[in-house]
C-alpha cells in the first residue's frame, strides 16, 4: 500500500522519581524484549533516554524520537510515572499516543519492587483531560510485559488510521448525481478531522482525459488489464480507454496532493459521464483502490474517507457497497436457512456496479452496466467489473456528517456467505447478527446514506478506537437481542 504511512512507535519509559528508577528501566527493556520475539522491531523504537522523570527529561525524549522518525508514541508507566511530564510528553509529541502500564510481578516483591502503575494510569489519564490531550489507552491498560506488547500492537492500525487522517487529501470531481443527496454533507467535518478536500468540475477531469489521449504509457496499462482479466475481459474494446482514464486520475493526484501524502478519491459516474466518455469508470475506480487508493462512486466523499480509514486499518484493500437489497425468501430457505446461524432478517445483498476489485470477487467479469443500459446504449456502459464477492468476514462502517454538520459512525461485523447471489454488479449475500434492528434503528434512524465501506475482516475493535480518537462521540453498532436502542419498542 504505497498510499498508506509506515508507523514507527517510540517506547518512552517514565518515573516518578519517589520510586526505582530501575522498575522503569527494567520494565521497559522486558517490554521490548517481548515485543521483539513476538512482533519483530520494524515498528517500534526504544527511546534510549534513560527514563522521562521531569519536563527536561520529556523535552530530550521528544527530541530523540524526532530523529529516529518516530511518527507514534508509546508513553510506558514502568511505575507510578510522573504525571506532569508524562502528559507533556503526549503534548509535545506531534503524533498520536498511547499510554499502558507495568503490572506488579510477584507476591515475593511488594516492599522495593512494588511500582503502583496502576494508580499512576488514573493520575495521567485525569492529567490528559486537564489538557485537552487525546491518548489512546486500551480497553486493560495495565499488564505483563508481553501483555502491554500486545497492547502496542493493536495500537498500530489506529495510528496508521490517525497518521493518514492527518496528511490525507479527497480529491472530488464535479457534485452529487441528481436523486442522490444521501451521498451529500458538508465537509466542516473534514477540515476538523484535518483532512484536506480539492473539489472540481467534470469538466476539469474530462479534459485531462483528452490530453491523455495517445499516451504511451496506454498499451502497459492495457497488457496489465487483460492479465488481471483473463477470460473475464468481454470488453476489450474499451480497455484503452480505461487505461488512459486510469492514467489521468494517477496523474491528477500526483499533480494535486499538494502539501498532503496520501489521497482518495470521490469521482463521478453518471449521469453525463458515460455519454461523454464513453465508458462507466467502475473497474478503474476498483485498481486504484487495489493500489490503497480508495475511489467512491457518485462523489460520496464520506464514503471515500471511510474506505481510506478502512484501508489504514485493514492494511488491506476495501470496497463501498450500497446497502441493496432483501434476500428473496426462496434463496434464504434454499441456501441459508440451517446451513447458517442466521435469521432471514439478519440477511441482505450489498452490491455495487462494478467497483470492488478483483481480487476480492470469487469470480469476475468487466461487462456492461445493466442498470445505466436500459437507458443508454450498452457500449456506453462498458466497464463495470461484475461478480460475487468471495465469503468470509467483513466488516461494514462509515463516518459520516450530518446535515448540521455533526459527525458520527456505525461499526457492525459479519460475513459474506457462500451463497450464490444469481445477479448482477459487484455483489454479495451478507449476514450481520440482528442485521433488521441495526438497519431500523440505526442506518434508518439515524439518518444514514445506503453506501458502506466493507473491510474484509474484522476490525470492529480498531476502527472503534480510531473513531473515539478521532472525536466521533457517537458511534453505533449491530446491537444484541435484549439489548434495545433507544427507539425501539419494548413492548414491540
Amino acid at each position: 500500500m504505497n498510499n498508506m504511512p509506515k508507523v514507527k512507535i517510540g517506547i518512552v519509559a517514565v518515573s516518578r522519581d519517589c520510586f526505582p528508577e530501575s522498575l522503569s528501566v527494567n520494565r521497559r527493556k522486558a517490554l521490548v524484549a517481548a515485543y521483539a520475539a513476538k512482533y519483530g522491531m520494524d515498528d517500534i523504537y526504544e527511546c534510549p533516554i534513560c527514563i522521562v522523570e521531569s519536563e527536561i527529561h520529556m523535552l530530550q525524549a521528544v527530541e530523540d524520537l524526532k530523529k529516529a522518525g518516530c511518527n507514534a508514541l508509546c508513553v510506558y508507566l514502568g511505575n507510578f510515572g510522573p504525571e506532569i511530564a508524562e502528559t507533556l510528553l503526549v503534548k509535545h509529541f506531534d503524533g498520536p499516543a498511547m499510554l499502558c502500564a507495568a503490572a506488579e510481578e510477584s507476591q515475593n516483591d511488594l516492599m522495593d519492587g512494588r511500582g503502583d502503575a496502576y494508580c499512576g494510569v488514573l493520575n495521567a489519564s485525569y492529567n490528559l483531560k486537564l489538557r485537552n490531550l487525546k491518548a489512546y489507552i486500551p480497553e486493560y491498560p495495565v499488564g505483563t510485559a508481553q501483555e502491554c506488547a500486545d497492547m502496542i500492537k493493536e495500537f498500530v492500525p489506529i495510528a496508521k488510521a490517525v497518521i493518514a487522517l492527518r496528511n490525507l487529501k479527497i480529491i472530488s470531481f464535479g457534485p452529487r448525481p441528481l436523486n442522490f443527496l444521501a451521498c451529500n454533507a458538508p465537509i466542516k467535518q473534514l477540515y476538523n478531522l484535518g483532512v484536506e478536500i480539492e473539489e472540481n468540475s467534470e469538466l476539469d477531469l474530462f479534459e485531462a482525459f483528452n490530453k491523455h489521449e495517445g499516451d504511451e504509457r496506454i498499451p502497459s496499462v492495457v497488457a496489465d488489464m487483460e492479465a488481471e482479466l483473463g477470460a473475464g475481459n468481454k470488453r476489450p474494446e474499451v480497455l484503452a480507454k480505461l487505461a488512459q482514464y486510469e492514467l489521468t486520475l494517477l496523474d491528477w493526484i500526483e499533480a494535486h496532493k499538494g502539501s498532503r501524502e496520501y489521497v482518495a478519491v470521490a469521482g463521478k459516474c453518471w449521469p453525463a459521464f458515460q455519454t461523454q466518455f464513453k465508458f462507466v469508470p467502475c473497474y478503474v475506480n476498483s485498481r486504484l483502490t487495489a493500489k490503497g487508493i480508495p475511489v467512491s462512486c457518485e462523489v460520496d466523499i464520506y464514503g471515500a474517507l471511510s474506505e481510506f480509514i478502512g484501508t489504514a486499518v485493514s492494511d488491506d484493500i476495501v470496497t463501498l457497497l450500497d446497502i441493496n437489497n432483501s434476500v428473496p425468501a426462496d434463496m434464504y430457505k434454499e441456501a441459508i436457512e440451517g446451513k447458517f446461524p442466521y435469521t432471514h432478517k439478519d440477511t441482505f445483498m450489498g452490491f455495487h456496479c462494478g467497483n470492488t476489485a478483483s481480487s476480492k470477487l470469487a469470480f469476475c467479469e468487466m461487462k456492461y452496466q445493466k442498470i445505466m443500459a436500459r437507458n443508454l446504449p450498452i457500449e456506453c456502459t462498458n466497464g463495470t467489473l461484475e461478480g460475487d464477492i468471495t465469503p468470509g468476514k467483513i466488516t461494514f462502517f462509515r463516518l459520516q456528517s450530518t446535515a448540521d454538520a455533526q459527525i458520527r459512525a456505525y461499526i457492525a461485523e459479519g460475513e459474506v456467505l457462500d451463497v450464490r447471489t444469481k445477479s448482477f454488479g459487484a455483489i454479495g449475500v451478507f449476514a450481520i447478527p440482528e442485521m433488521g434492528r441495526f438497519y431500523r434503528h440505526v442506518l434508518i434512524e439515524r439518518n444514514y446514506p445506503h453506501h458502506g465501506a466493507v473491510a474484509f475482516g474484522h476490525f470492529g475493535k480498531a476502527l472503534f478506537e480510531v473513531f473515539k480518537y478521532i472525536g466521533v462521540e457517537e458511534i453505533k453498532f449491530n446491537q444484541p437481542k435484549g439489548m434495545l436502542y433507544p427507539t425501539e419498542n419494548p413492548f414491540a
